[in-house]
């Protein structure tokens, strides 16, 4: 063949080899993407309270007379009956004005008989004609008065005598000791606490609820565990809840009954009150991951390894960087963290291992 013949012949071919590449598709490679698990958890998490228990029925005991306390009666922790002797006063001043009172009653009582005796006399002369009945009148008042004295009189020295009674603090319940607020020599007014009584009957946990969860405290299903028996749990029941702060902590006491508390419940050990997690199920995923095509928002979730799937979802919250959503994916699911609104149902991804630090684990 003639070399100007070869030239023609290999541009033709050339040309038919182009065609034949230009009609071979070419598949285009997955699109990197960073992704996040689906993990869901309760909205509200089990909160836990530490306090200690207390009786329900507790009291300081004060003398109701002024004084210096002679002697106690009782220690710390023991129980007492209704009526013991708890603690006693020196009543040397109290029986001195006991006998006053009694003095003065005397003298009145005394006065009185007089003043009938004039009263009686008077009368008789005035019916005899003898003396004025403005006389009489004046005789008749002063034993009016007489008698009066001695009724002040009489209330005086059982004032006095009740005061005597007072020298010795009796326990007005049955109950145990708990605290001792004064010792023998002390001198102390009227009133003033010396001994903390408490009934063991009722016992009940004394914590401190903050402001965050004061609207979860009546759950029925609430349960308490104490650090001295830490298998033990037992179900408690809110009786009553403070309705002001404490200006200190900004905290509100509450108290929790024990129903049925076994006897190694004792006053003062340390408990917890356990509230459960309440308001469902979700999970918190990165921002970046939400999407909404005109349809409400959705996530794309991993299908095998490069296929997406649209989940719609429903945000219960969102914040600076996250977003608390509830949707129909199983725990563990991956999801598409980063530029949602650049795939599409057919697209293949290839996921990376990289993680954001916003994803919930």
């Amino acid at each position: 063949m003639r070399p100007s013949l070869i030239l023609p012949v290999l541009l033709m071919l050339a040309a038919c080899k182009a065609d034949q590449a230009a009609e071979i598709p070419r598949e285009e490679p997955p699109t990197p993407v960073q992704t996040a698990e689906y993990r869901p958890a309760p909205v509200e998490r089990p909160a836990n309270l530490t306090g200690v228990i207390r009786a329900r029925r507790e009291a300081d005991l004060g003398f109701r007379a002024g004084g210096r306390i002679a002697e106690r009666l009782v220690n710390l922790g023991d129980r007492v009956r209704q009526g013991d002797a708890l603690a006693r006063i020196d009543a040397r001043d109290l029986d001195l004005a006991l006998r006053a009172a009694e003095a003065d009653l005397a003298a009145a009582e005394a006065q009185s008989v007089q003043a009938a005796n004039d009263a009686s006399r008077s009368a008789q002369l005035l019916a005899a004609g003898h003396v004025a009945p403005a006389f009489n009148d004046q005789r008749v008042a002063a034993a009016r008065a007489a008698r009066e004295r001695v009724a002040s009189a009489a209330a005086s020295r059982n004032l006095a005598r009740n005061r005597a009674s007072y020298a010795t603090l009796v326990a007005p319940a049955d109950g145990v000791v708990t605290a001792i607020l004064a010792e023998a020599g002390q001198v102390v007014a009227e009133g003033t606490p010396v001994l903390r009584i408490a009934n063991p009957a009722e016992r009940e946990i004394l914590v401190q609820v903050p402001e965050t969860l004061t609207d979860r405290v009546e759950d029925p299903t609430a349960t308490a565990s104490f650090w001295a028996r830490r298998d033990d749990r037992l179900p408690v029941t809110l009786r009553e809840m403070a309705a002001q702060a404490e200006p200190g902590l900004r905290t509100y006491a509450a108290r929790f009954t024990i129903p049925n508390a076994p006897d190694w419940a004792q006053l003062g050990m340390t408990a917890t009150v356990h509230l459960p997690a309440r308001g469902g199920m979700a999970a918190r995923i990165p921002l970046s991951a939400l999407h909404d095509r005109g349809q409400g928002p959705m996530v794309w979730a991993l299908e095998g390894r490069d296929r997406l799937r649209a989940v719609p979802v429903t945000v219960l919250a969102m914040a600076e960087t996250t977003a608390t959503v509830t949707a129909n994916l199983p725990e563990g699911a991956r999801i598409i963290a980063m530029g949602p609104q650049l795939l599409g149902p057919e697209t293949r991804v290839r996921p990376v291992d990289q993680r954001l630090a916003s994803t919930l684990r």
